[in-house]
């Protein structure tokens, strides 16, 4: 029996700036642009972000609702996932663009350390933004940066804040959070398996841990996300030309693991999304 793996492209984040790797797309036209290439290359889902004209994040639902907008008539079928992270605003801003209906947003459920400040995630924000969810149909992509997220989405889970079944993206690589470790990844998949057998999970990597997060969660049967928000380069001399470059790498594994590529539609019935 075959498992396709959903590859999700995260188109540029709010970070990496045209002078870390110019292939990085700011504009709404660009973004669009750049996700189709991903899209052309395998990617069912996009993880959106959006900015302002001078590079900085923005959290405008109007940005939001024109790159989703775009997306969807340049990219048929594609799931659009918008990002309710925090460096896009603070507060209930984060989720203001929930009420433009994407098919799935991200959640954090608890805080943790970054590079270079905590990014947090306090209770009543995360139950706002979960309530906001299940008003607008919107899927939750849990980003778990600890241990402690797993068991935090799956209790959600238990009271009704959260509809299941979950999906479960396990980040990896931000510096002073949890470091790129298999042996932990291993841990992490079968806690969930354990307290949430129907879950489904994704790894993300970031940095070179990118490609290292690609491969392991494809050999392990989950699914997983590449793109310039978490990594500008192929190799550490090469800057990565492209998203699609990034998602056709990810594409090569999952053919050398024999797990076939999820189509936009394979990956809706997977997730148990609206078809289209």
């Amino acid at each position: 029996m075959t498992n396709p793996c959903i590859l999700c492209v995260a188109i540029t984040g709010s970070v990496p700036r045209k002078e870390h790797n110019p292939a990085v797309p700011i504009t709404i036209s660009e973004q669009v642009e750049s996700t189709h290439a991903a899209f052309e290359a395998g990617a069912a889902i996009a993880h959106c972000h959006v900015r302002n004209e001078d590079e900085t994040p923005s959290a405008d639902p109007e940005k939001f609702g024109r790159l989703k907008e775009g997306i969807e008539a340049h990219c048929p079928g594609m799931i659009v996932q918008l990002s309710t992270g925090g460096r896009s605003g603070a507060g209930q801003a984060r989720g203001a663009m929930l009420s433009l209906r994407p098919d799935m947003a991200s959640l954090s459920v608890g805080s943790n350390n970054f590079p270079t400040r905590v990014y947090e995630n306090p209770p009543d924000l995360v139950d706002w933004l979960a309530s906001e969810m299940q008003t607008y149909g919107v899927m939750p992509e849990i980003e778990a940066f600890d241990l402690s997220h797993i068991f935090q989405a799956v209790k959600m889970q238990a009271d009704g804040r959260l509809k299941g079944p979950l999906y479960v993206q396990f980040v990896m690589g931000v510096k002073n959070a949890m470091p790129v470790d298999r042996e932990v990844l291993e841990f992490y998949i079968a806690t969930l398996k354990r307290l949430a057998p129907d879950a489904q999970w994704c790894g993300a990597g970031i940095g070179p841990g990118q490609i290292m997060m690609n491969e392991w969660s494809i050999a392990m049967g989950g699914h997983t996300r590449a793109g310039l928000e978490d990594n500008l380069r192929l190799d550490r001399t090469t800057l990565a030309p492209s998203n699609a470059a990034l998602i056709a790498r990810a594409a090569e594994l999952c053919a050398k693991y024999d797990r076939p590529v999820a189509t936009p539609a394979q990956a809706r019935a997977i997730l148990g999304l609206r078809s289209i």
